[in-house]
């Protein structure tokens, strides 16, 4: 029998704030995390904005001697596990350590490590490389740090799947708890890619908006006007736990975890079918692990990456799969105010999805002004919404044509 998995916490540094309820009271309040670029002098770049973490001290969360080991993806990631620890009170003691895992996936890993290590051995030689570059900066060591700082000895594993990385994740963790390989699972994603290289590639890929003069009104999915993504950074970190041991121990439950689907879209490196075939066989492969009905679906935290191909698309295949319930659900998407935090994305729109369930309220698309003919569904248009909630559904698509569609249920006993 597959056991129920549960979100017993949610752990949150985004652009709107460095903590989960700080994020999330500004996310209900249509707050915008986008301004001008500060990690860099932005001169010259086609995009000169970002959805920057700001106040941002790691020293609040990790020993200064400890900083120098860790790029900036793995200090947010640290930062929300602990957020999201605390809101499950959970405490890793040695009895349950090896029934403790961590899961938490990258798109890009530690990219300002890279760049700056790069630097130094341009102007120095290798002799200035640093001893700790490569644990800094590869994707897998959000997770080991993790399991090192809090001793779980369960699961250890990492994605690496661009855009869909952390649903994944957070997917992978749930089907390891319910097939009884772990009882906890701390999973989710952390992404820093706001850097000259990161900024400068999506840019010469024209994927980036380059609304330089409005950059707060940048992000705007499925608005006609829309031209680009907007880049973000943040963590965003679950705790999973089998409903058996959340109850046992008096756990706070958020929301449970009740669908995962995967695909593949077989068809190009950047872009998404034109069919929506990927995207329409992801959210019906998730409903169909939780034998949902569509008509049963609320709300969708949609993927919603402000770029003119992707929001046209993700609509299309939504007609496709919910046909004409589409036009009753509720579709957001919260990039309109984090920016798109790549591969971190999944965990922190699963997170806020868990959170729209437990408070029974959606967070809104902003910059939503010129409907577009392409897409015609509900987007929530700049201010939240109370709703009765029990089934909503996050999408995550990825460069490569890999999708993942994560299915949440309103906690019932």
């Amino acid at each position: 029998m597959t056991r129920r998995v549960v979100v017993t916490g949610v752990g949150l540094v985004s652009a709107l704030g460095v903590g989960t309820e700080e994020t999330w009271q500004n996310l209900l309040a249509g707050r915008n995390g986008v301004g001008p670029i500060t990690r860099f002098d932005p001169t010259g770049f086609g995009c000169t904005f970002a959805a920057e973490v700001k106040g941002f001290d790691p020293l609040q969360f990790i020993e200064k001697k400890e900083l120098k080991k860790m790029g900036l993806f793995i200090q947010f990631g640290l930062a929300a596990t602990q957020f999201a620890l605390e809101q499950a009170q959970l405490k890793i003691t040695p009895d349950i350590a090896e029934r403790v895992g961590v899961y938490i996936g990258s798109g890009i890993g530690g990219f300002d490590v890279i760049e700056r290590e790069h630097t130094a051995l341009m102007q120095g030689g290798p002799r200035r490389i640093s001893p700790f570059f490569i644990p800094a900066s590869i994707v897998n060591l959000a997770s080991g740090f993790v399991s090192i700082r809090w001793g779980a000895k369960g699961p250890n594993s990492a994605t690496c799947t661009a855009c869909s990385s952390s649903a994944h994740a957070v997917g992978d963790s749930y089907k390891l708890i319910a097939r009884c390989d772990a009882d906890v699972m701390i999973c989710g994603g952390a992404e820093a890619a706001i850097t000259p290289m990161g900024v400068g590639g999506f840019a010469a890929m024209r994927a980036l908006s380059t609304r330089n003069d409005a950059p707060e009104k940048a992000s705007r999915p499925f608005d006609r006007d829309r031209d680009g993504f907007v880049i973000g950074e943040g963590a965003g970190i679950l705790i999973l736990e089998e409903l058996g041991f959340a109850l046992r121990r008096g756990a706070p439950i958020v929301a449970e975890v009740v669908g995962y689907g995967m695909s593949g879209d077989a068809y190009h490196i950047t872009a998404p079918s034109e069919d929506g075939n990927g995207a329409v066989r992801v959210m019906r492969n998730a409903l169909a692990d939780a034998k949902v009905l569509p008509e049963q679906v609320d709300y969708i935290n949609a993927h919603g990456t402000s770029t003119p191909f992707n929001d046209k698309i993700e609509t299309l295949a939504i007609k496709q799969v919910f046909g004409e319930h589409a036009h009753q659900l509720a579709v957001s998407s919260t990039k309109s105010m984090t920016g798109h935090l790549l591969g971190a994305a999944g965990g922190l729109e699963t997170a806020i999805t868990a959170l729209a369930l437990r408070d029974q309220i959606i967070p809104p698309t902003i910059n939503y002004e010129h409907p577009d003919p392409e897409c015609d569904l509900d987007y929530v248009p700049n201010q939240a919404r109370p709703a009765a909630l029990e089934y909503a559904l996050s999408n995550s698509f990825g460069f490569g044509g890999t999708n993942a569609a994560l299915l949440l249920k309103r906690y019932r006993a």
